[in-house]
């Protein structure tokens, strides 16, 4: 039984998601707090296996008590906020400071959404506590091998005509930030889905665009593919690598989900088969099986391929999903991706 911690200010939304969880048979409400410090009490009264947690909150913002919470006691967290696009920079800074996933506060009186939303809530809460018995490792080892490698990483002339293409999900926006971070200023140019809703995945370009010594942006229709470029799929659309004479060009597509996503990992791994042999594809940590058999189609076409393993994924549900099908040529460590990806398309 998931054992959860509501946090928020809001009576009726506590009521709301109360009912929500209560209504499934294997979780279950232990504890509610109004603000920060009344939560801080019930938590450590019952340890929960994951807390809902608001943003703007009385007493305490509710990102204040989210680095207080994993620094002295990680627990899962999925942040729950009325904030929106106005507030892609609190949840990608919510991310970064440990929480699990994200969602918007449900829109109580609409029934048909009410009952959307009780699946997607209770589904992150979920995932949320399948990562708590190795969220306090991860953590650490992310924070200790951020940016850090053995010795520096070099790519030739011949490798920075290639592409490399990274898929993620839950835990992901970590992942691949510790991956960036690692990679020099001249590396082959990547291109990245991330499953994040629209209005999000700008904030999150941007932010890596500030730590990582990669141009990173938002990918547009248009695009061409250069070394020390970075693009990151747009929430809600699909994301296609093309070829235009000698020029890689990128294009958003609008086409329908695919394996419930909308960017898919799978549609942008399926639009490099033409090109394998010149491409390196690496599958992170997330929940599901999307880019696991697009994956496979790329390794069958010439492609290198590589997994996140078990141990440093927030999530192992992609890359096990991969592995299980033989998608992936090796698994790996996260701190190991990038000097392997150096080594492979070096040659």
């Amino acid at each position: 039984m998931i054992e959860v911690v509501i946090v928020d200010d809001s009576a009726l939304i506590r009521n709301v998601l109360k009912e929500i969880i209560s209504e499934q048979g294997d979780m279950v409400v232990t504890g509610m707090a109004r603000d920060p410090l009344e939560a801080r009490e019930i938590i450590r009264q019952v340890n929960p296996d994951v807390v809902t947690l608001d943003v703007e909150m009385p007493k305490m913002h509710g990102l204040d008590f989210l680095e207080k919470l994993m620094r002295l006691r990680p627990t899962p967290v999925v942040m729950i906020s009325t904030l929106t696009t106005m507030g892609s920079d609190t949840t990608i800074r919510a991310l970064e400071l440990g929480a699990i996933d994200f969602i918007a506060k449900p829109k109580v009186g609409i029934t048909h959404e009410l009952e959307e939303y009780s699946d997607l809530i209770c589904d992150k809460i979920r995932i949320a506590a399948q990562a708590g018995p190795r969220l306090a490792s991860i953590r650490k080892k992310m924070s200790q091998n951020q940016g850090m490698t053995e010795k520096p990483i070099l790519f030739s002339p011949t490798a920075l005509k290639k592409i490399i293409a990274i898929g993620s999900s839950t835990g992901g926006t970590e992942a691949i930030k510790a991956l960036l971070m690692s990679l020099p200023a001249q590396s082959p140019p990547i291109v990245i889905t991330q499953h994040m809703p629209p209005g999000f995945t700008k904030t999150f370009a941007d932010r890596m665009n500030s730590l990582a010594r990669l141009n990173v942006k938002e990918a547009e229709t248009g695009d061409i593919l250069k070394p020390g470029h970075v693009f990151i799929a747009e929430g809600g659309h699909h994301l296609k690598v093309e070829r235009k004479d000698d020029l890689f060009t990128l294009k958003l597509d609008d086409g329908p989900p695919v394996n419930r996503h909308k960017p898919s990992v799978d549609v942008m791994f399926d639009s490099l088969l033409e090109f394998g042999p010149a491409v390196a594809g690496v599958i992170l940590t997330g929940m599901g099986a999307d880019g696991a058999q697009g994956l496979k189609r790329l390794r069958d076409s010439g492609a290198r391929t590589f997994g996140q393993d078990e141990e440093s994924c927030v999530v192992y549900g992609m890359p096990k999903a991969a592995a299980n099908i033989g998608a992936v040529e090796a698994v790996l460590p996260l701190k190991s991706i990038a000097v392997q990806l150096a080594r492979t398309v070096n040659n």
